[in-house]
């Protein structure tokens, strides 16, 4: 089992240090959620709650997840970094494909790139692009994103992207493995055809073994039972050792904490008590025989 920790809604002035903290506790990676801006009035319920409201305020901090993670990774040694996840289809595919490659290369090969399509109507106006269209979007910039960081001259013409012969130098030495985040047919279709892994947000433990069931059905059925398949979930009811061997028994390999609002610490907290809650954690559960 691989252990991540989120930073998310911290001050932003805790994420280089706690991203120290648990590189030396044995954390694999850090989260990096991604929030461009926060629109007063949205058109669409936030998905991932019962009521349909966001449960941040437009004065939560939140930090470009491109920029937070070069950052990171120059204070850190073995931490890697994804992003959970990326609003992939408000945003043209070249210019996240450079992001990304650039990136990579800085923290020398320790990316991960989760995408998502995003969720807020407001998003994809403002920044220029259709809403109705962000899946099959996704879908192409998937595929030149893959295409692209590969390295070498590509070209693509697709119904919603297209350009003649292009390259971006240099291309990461080490692949960048890509996950898909969402719970929807079309998502988990589109983790099985492009993705590395699959990344969930908010789920209960039986959630989380309903979906795997079904994402490894599916990838079966197109030929990728035995491919390298990472499942990185967030979960609301495993707290502690227990809770993550059960979730390690229905398939999941990563699971993303916040591991000091385990110990009573909110998300205000100071940069003391999450990185004790952070050295709590490792003992506890990494750690633990």
């Amino acid at each position: 089992m691989k252990y991540t920790f989120s930073p998310a809604l911290s001050p932003v002035d805790q994420y280089l240090p706690l991203a120290q903290t648990a590189d030396d506790c044995g954390f694999t990676h850090a989260a990096l959620p991604d929030a461009v801006f926060y629109p007063e009035k949205v058109n669409e319920d936030y998905p991932y709650t019962s009521d349909g409201k966001r449960f941040w305020t437009a004065d939560t901090p939140w930090l470009e997840p491109w920029v937070a993670i070069p950052a990171m990774a120059a204070v850190t040694k073995r931490l890697a970094f994804c992003t959970s996840v990326m609003k992939l289809a408000i945003r043209n595919p070249l210019l996240v494909a450079r992001t990304v490659q650039s990136a990579a290369v800085l923290a020398e090969g320790r990316v991960v790139l989760g995408v998502g399509l995003g969720w807020i109507p407001e998003e994809f106006e403002w920044c220029g692009t259709d809403y109705k269209t962000r899946g099959k979007r996704a879908n192409e910039a998937i595929e030149i994103i893959r295409l692209l960081l590969d390295g070498g001259m590509v070209e693509y013409h697709g119904e919603h992207y297209s350009f003649d012969r292009l390259q971006i130098s240099p291309a990461p030495r080490q692949r960048v493995p890509l996950y898909v985040g969402g719970h929807s047919k079309p998502a988990i279709r589109r983790a099985v055809k492009y993705a590395d892994g699959w990344t969930s947000a908010m789920l209960t433990t039986p959630e989380i073994k309903q979906l795997i069931a079904e994402i490894r059905g599916a990838l079966k059925d197109a030929g990728r039972e035995k491919d390298p398949f990472e499942f990185q979930v967030t979960c609301v009811d495993a707290f502690d050792k227990d809770g993550f061997k059960r979730l390690e028994d229905v398939g999941v390999t990563d699971v993303i904490v916040q591991p000091w609002l385990f110990y009573g610490v909110a998300i205000n907290g100071t940069l003391q008590e999450k990185q004790d809650g952070l050295k709590r954690f490792a003992e506890q559960v990494i750690h633990a025989d």
